[in-house]
């Protein structure tokens, strides 16, 4: 059975978003380390992976729908996990079987990445790190 293996990201939208990471990086520690983002890389994650905390801009569409006729949708999603997958394929195959709602094709950008509506229709990312 494939499983996720890490969290690969966690994307929200702010009203300022460096104002805000500025924020986490003083109060929480985060690194500085990046523009824009904080990027952790712990020694239990695949090589080459990294969980990214980024704010996004408040008008960013990247957590849209793509499926708009589904009852529940939320264009309003605030927040969307990624999780580091070992197999993209199985586990997209995996969600599917379980009820959830694969949006579009796999996209191949360092490594590939997927998406998925949950049952209570949250957009969740999944990415299978570059070998």
């Amino acid at each position: 059975m494939a499983k996720a293996l890490g969290v690969g990201g966690i994307f929200f939208k702010a009203k300022d978003p460096q104002e805000l990471l500025a924020w986490y990086q003083k109060w929480l520690g985060l690194p500085d380390e990046s523009d824009g983002c904080s990027m952790f890389s712990p020694a239990s994650m695949p090589e080459g992976a990294c969980t990214v905390f980024s704010p996004f801009p408040s008008d960013t569409d990247y957590f849209a729908r793509q499926a708009q006729d589904r009852v529940g949708y939320n264009d309003e999603q605030h927040f969307m996990i990624s999780f580091v997958v070992d197999d993209l394929t199985l586990v997209l195959e995996q969600v599917e079987s379980g009820g959830a709602t694969v949006l579009g094709s796999k996209r191949d950008t360092y490594g590939s990445f997927g998406w998925f509506i949950d049952p209570e229709g949250n957009k969740v990312e999944l990415w299978e790190p570059a070998k």
